[in-house]
């Protein structure tokens, strides 16, 4: 019987290792999986890539993981904002990079690699700082940029409600970058607000297919 539910957090986020790229869902805080944030910084695994649409809020989410000194790299979209004073301080001070893309890119490379593609070529970024060493193509009489996938051994992600498959249904929002990543990673961690029997979700209603998931955690 197939059954992705686990009742343990802290076991679950075991799966991520030193040195990993982990996907982190949430448009500021809509989606973010904080409780899966918290128990990361509590497992302790250092020296991360996060790939994220942004670099934190406050001190807390993913503005804590910087904090606690577990990231080496930020790859995310909106870095700075008015209270993302956590990571400005650790990248001027040379403590993290930073990759940034901007949020359709980062969207696309992200679905690029949860549809097996190898790269994709994007007009956002031609003529800017974003495309210097990169390659650029005429197409149609337009100027592209050719960007990579980004994958990632980790998405740790938020939905509404999931089931023992792994299917997973999201609330208005939430939903965000949760359904790309969960394809671009090579496990998924879902955090939901409720588990619900096999068969309860309406099958039009699913947006994650549980193939996707490895692990369903109710908090």
């Amino acid at each position: 019987m197939i059954d992705k539910t686990a009742l343990n957090i802290k076991q679950v986020i075991s799966n991520v290792k030193d040195g990993d790229t982990v996907m982190i869902g949430g448009f500021g805080n809509a989606g973010q999986p904080s409780e899966l944030i918290d128990a990361l910084i509590e497992h302790g695994a250092k020296n991360l890539t996060i790939i994220s649409n942004n670099a934190g809020n406050g001190e807390h989410g993913l503005a804590a993981l910087l904090q606690a000194g577990q990231v080496d790299k930020m790859i995310c979209s909106f870095p700075r904002q008015h209270d993302s004073y956590v990571f400005d301080e650790l990248y001027l001070s040379g403590k993290v990079q930073l990759e940034l893309v901007p949020q359709g890119n980062l969207a696309c490379r992200i679905q690029a690699a949860g549809s097996g593609l190898g790269a994709v070529f994007t007009p956002t970024g031609y003529g800017t700082l974003l495309a210097e060493g990169k390659e650029t193509r005429e197409i149609d009489g337009k100027q592209y940029v050719l960007e990579y996938p980004l994958k990632a051994d980790i998405a740790l992600i938020k939905a509404y409600k999931g089931d023992r498959w792994g299917n997973l249904v999201y609330r208005k929002t939430g939903r965000n970058f949760g359904p790309i990543m969960a394809m671009a990673a090579d496990i998924t961690i879902a955090q939901v607000q409720e588990t619900v029997l096999l068969g309860d979700l309406d099958p039009e209603h699913i947006i994650t297919p549980g193939i996707f998931v490895q692990h369903v955690v109710k908090v």
